[in-house]
């Protein structure tokens, strides 16, 4: 069996899950964050701050940062895997991909870096 290192898991199958459940998590946060916007509309900066200095809201924008990582890692995975290839880019595929998919990952942990910053850091 041929596992490939730079994939998310080592399933297909696992991989799958985890982007329909990250999807779920992007998805009740967006309805979490629409909700709080339609029911106070003329949200001030102090309301809005308290709403994001409380813990839950706290722990719910790390889980959904979490999420929208692994889910932006399988989705250019997926992307790089199936069009970065030999019979589309010839003999330098494999380097192409590669520095893809390396420039993916350091943008995705600059940006779940800054995120954790974002909400914990002040």
């Amino acid at each position: 069996m041929v596992t490939n290192a730079t994939s998310f898991s080592r399933s297909g199958l696992t991989d799958w899950i985890i982007q329909r459940f990250s999807a779920i998590v992007l998805g009740a946060y967006t309805l979490c964050i629409m909700g709080s916007l339609l029911t106070t509309p003329a949200m001030t900066y102090e309301q809005w701050r308290e709403l994001f200095d409380s813990t839950a809201m706290g722990m719910f924008s790390m889980i959904t940062l979490i999420a929208l990582c692994g889910h932006a890692w399988i989705g250019m995975w997926t992307v790089g895997t199936d069009y970065l290839t030999a019979s589309h880019l010839g003999k330098g595929a494999t380097i192409i991909r590669l520095g893809y998919q390396a420039a993916c990952v350091l943008l995705i942990a600059v940006y779940l870096l800054w995120g954790i910053e974002i909400f914990w850091g002040s």
